[in-house]
């Protein structure tokens, strides 16, 4: 398998040009923490900082990855037809509710999700513009000669390092012009192609199209943007730098309030006696100040963890019945289902076992383009069911649990963060634990092969060098009126590349598998 570089890049920096190395080190160090591309110390740090003050540099790696221009091009040109597809499913309940039978037997989360769903449509949503700020997840894939993007997931809720993204991409290019021309072997500025990466700003200009759809408060408060936190957050710098580029997107700063999940209950209501169930948001530190929320952007509630008690549910519950515009509503949250990409993934005859599969394709129902169709569908890679009801999921059966043809697979439930796939070997260990009747609440990926790129990683103080693996997820922002089905807002919004060590199965940086990197075109 050819390597996407040959020559010297990047440069391992060992033996005799130590010194070379930790100059480099320093600087990034010094540079991440001037220009927050930080994070907070893990749990056994921050224990003994009780006034919340310490921060560390984020895992980063020292020099950009060498990515495939053509690759990165088709990645990016793409995601204005990836946000109007997944804006199409979050509109088509009959589609998501198939789904949703499917997963819920053996994944009470899902289940509880779409209760939340079906209590406020028996009610009557009071909210008809939705808001996506999606990313498309990538890797490369070297099959014989060619280099091909395929889709590895599309996330639809919690969309996370947009902030540090744009940071990771001007600290590399800062090195560019400062560092990488001094090294004993120069890296002159010019060979190396950085892509201008406003990530925060795109996912900003999202959040500030929906502040301004919503309009004016009817019963004449102040309107805010409300963040939904997890407690303990330790990416808060990430999600400060959208919430600064949000709050500078404006001649008037838009208001912007984070509350942790744990206390919606505790700081918001819904508006007594009126019809419009306007969301009204009571700051803790002054209770007496009342503001209407005109957009609720949920960074948590996309896992089990998050809703510990019968409350936390009421709280999401009270979010989604509200007149605010959910970031993501429920059904968008939904939409972003493993399932849903296998179905869209299959073609005609082994879509599985769903009725909302049925021909013609999934994909084509939403996208009948041909062009749009063809650009999209390229992007997959083979995934299967794990259904016992259709050909293609007993299939996949017999792939998960024979221990040699595993090995080319990855078993994934439908949940977002990182850490809950299963990969190759231990996939067969994972299904004996699992009742077969819950079997199709999971979906089986063929792993995709990269071409090999090495590089350091720049990790908690320590480096490690070798082979690495990298993910491109490119970011949308798109907002749409559920009723009439028109897109009022619909853009491309900067990108965003993982590595990871080569020996290491997941990717999250938040979850410690992975670091930021940026991109070097090639």
């Amino acid at each position: 398998m050819a390597a996407l570089t040959g020559g010297l890049y990047p440069p391992a920096l060992d033996g005799a040009r130590e010194r070379e190395r930790d100059r480099l080190v320093q600087t990034i160090k010094d540079w991440s923490i001037a220009n927050g591309l930080a994070v907070r110390p893990p749990p056994a740090v921050a224990g003994n900082d009780a006034e919340g003050i310490l921060a560390m540099s984020a895992p980063v790696t020292l020099f950009p990855s060498p990515f495939p221009r053509a690759c990165f091009e088709e990645a990016r040109a793409i995601q204005t037809k990836y946000n109007e597809l997944y804006a199409r499913i979050s509109q088509d309940e009959r589609f998501l509710s198939g789904i949703v039978e499917e997963v819920a037997g053996g994944d009470e989360f899902i289940a509880n999700l779409w209760n939340v769903h079906l209590r406020v449509k028996e009610e009557g949503y009071v909210q008809n513009l939705a808001l996506g700020l999606f990313r498309s997840d990538y890797m490369v894939h070297q099959d014989g000669g060619s280099l091909q993007i395929k889709q590895v997931e599309f996330n639809t809720i919690a969309s996370s390092f947009a902030g540090l993204s744009a940071k990771t991409s001007l600290l590399h290019k800062h090195l560019a012009r400062t560092e990488y021309p001094l090294l004993q072997d120069p890296i002159p500025e010019h060979e190396l192609d950085l892509p201008t990466n406003e990530s925060a700003k795109g996912l900003a200009a999202g959040l500030s199209a929906a502040f301004a759809a919503y309009g004016e408060s009817a019963l004449g408060h102040p309107t805010c943007v409300l963040f939904l936190v997890q407690d303990g957050e330790r990416n808060i710098f990430d999600q400060r730098h959208l919430e600064y580029a949000l709050q500078s997107s404006q001649p008037k700063p838009i208001p912007v309030f984070r509350l942790p999940f744990s206390q919606i209950l505790a700081h918001t209501t819904i508006a007594p006696s009126s019809p419009g169930r306007q969301l009204l948001y009571h700051p803790p530190h002054n209770p007496a100040l009342t503001f209407e929320a005109a957009v609720v952007y949920l960074r948590a509630g996309y896992g089990p963890s998050d809703y510990p008690s019968p409350s936390a549910w009421e709280a999401r519950y009270q979010i989604e019945r509200s007149a605010a515009i959910a970031c993501p509503s429920v059904l968008t949250q939904l939409a972003g289902m493993k399932k849903v990409q296998q179905v869209l993934a299959a073609p005609e005859a082994a879509a599985g076992s769903s009725a909302a599969a049925a021909a013609p394709s999934a994909l084509r129902r939403f996208v009948p383009d041909e062009a749009a169709h063809a650009a999209i569908a390229k992007t997959f890679t083979n995934i299967y069911p794990l259904d016992s009801a259709s050909a293609a999921g007993r299939e996949a059966r017999r792939l998960a649990t024979d221990p040699a043809a595993c090995q080319r697979y990855v078993m994934k439930p439908q949940r977002e963060g990182g850490g809950n796939n299963v990969y190759r070997a231990a996939i067969p260990r994972r299904l004996a634990e699992i009742p077969e009747e819950h079997w199709g609440a999971y979906i089986l990926m063929e792993i995709i092969e990269p071409p090999p790129v090495t590089n350091t990683i720049l990790r908690n103080g320590r480096l490690e060098h070798g082979g690495v693996i990298c993910e491109l997820g490119v970011y949308g922002a798109c907002l749409w009126d559920n009723e009439t089905g028109r897109v009022l807002h619909n853009e491309e919004a900067g990108y965003l590349l993982r590595t990871k060590g080569d020996q290491s199965e997941e990717g999250g940086v938040a979850a410690g598998y992975g670091c930021m990197d940026s991109c070097r075109l090639v």
